[in-house]
């Protein structure tokens, strides 16, 4: 796994963190949710391509 997809996915839990507390401090409760929805699915996202290929090199390797 790239070190740089380790470090994008944590780059997105901040900035969501931190939208997440000036949202709910200006009493926008909804719009905290939804923003922390959309980093979640932004992340899986980025994710799913890595676990295809993981799931790829497992198939190879028990086709041996």
């Amino acid at each position: 796994m790239e070190i740089e997809l380790i470090f994008k996915i944590a780059a997105i839990g901040i900035i969501i963190a931190l939208l997440n507390q000036f949202l709910t401090k200006a009493d926008k409760g909804e719009y905290a949710m939804f923003t922390t929805i959309a980093g979640i699915i932004i992340a899986l996202l980025m994710i799913i391509p890595e676990i295809l290929n993981l799931f790829e090199a497992i198939k190879e390797l028990t086709d041996y």
